[in-house]
């Protein structure tokens, strides 16, 4: 006789439920913060962090470089909020140019960072994995699998 099982409902109790959403809230916050950051330059020196064949392929400098990667991360934030599918896995690949980047810079001296952002990496590409696996694509989706489970 084949086992059958039943998807658990999706309701805050359920703790695949809370992991995702852990997920999901930390890949919205994580990039639109160090997105606006990338303006301000409060939580540290970000042009440091760009290694020089970087710099040397975009135009301008380096904080006018960073004023983009800002950019770029407060809408992966975003994406992430309005569609966690797709915007863990725009928040994955955005984390792994950066990887690259890191380990471009001064080699071996940012290799401390470069792990961290690759372990982010890998927690976005998991995000993706509990997304699929939800079925749920848009912020509306969920919200309607909400619903139907309460």
């Amino acid at each position: 006789m084949a086992a059958t099982t039943t998807a658990p409902r999706s309701t805050l109790r359920d703790p695949a439920f809370q992991g995702y959403m852990i997920m999901r809230i930390t890949f919205v916050i994580v990039p639109i913060l160090s997105g606006l950051d990338k303006f301000f330059n409060l939580l540290v020196d970000w042009p440091k962090y760009l290694a020089p064949w970087v710099n040397d392929l975009m135009p301008g400098n380096a904080q006018e470089f960073m004023y983009v990667v800002g950019a770029i991360e407060i809408v992966a934030g975003l994406v992430v909020l309005i569609s966690p599918k797709w915007g863990s896995l725009l928040v994955a690949a955005w984390l792994a140019g950066i990887v690259v980047n890191l380990l471009t810079l001064d080699p071996p001296r940012y290799y401390d960072i470069a792990a961290r952002d690759f372990a982010l990496m890998l927690g976005a590409i998991a995000l993706n994995r509990m997304a699929t696996a939800r079925g749920a694509t848009t912020v509306v989706e969920e919200s309607h699998q909400l619903r139907a489970a309460a």
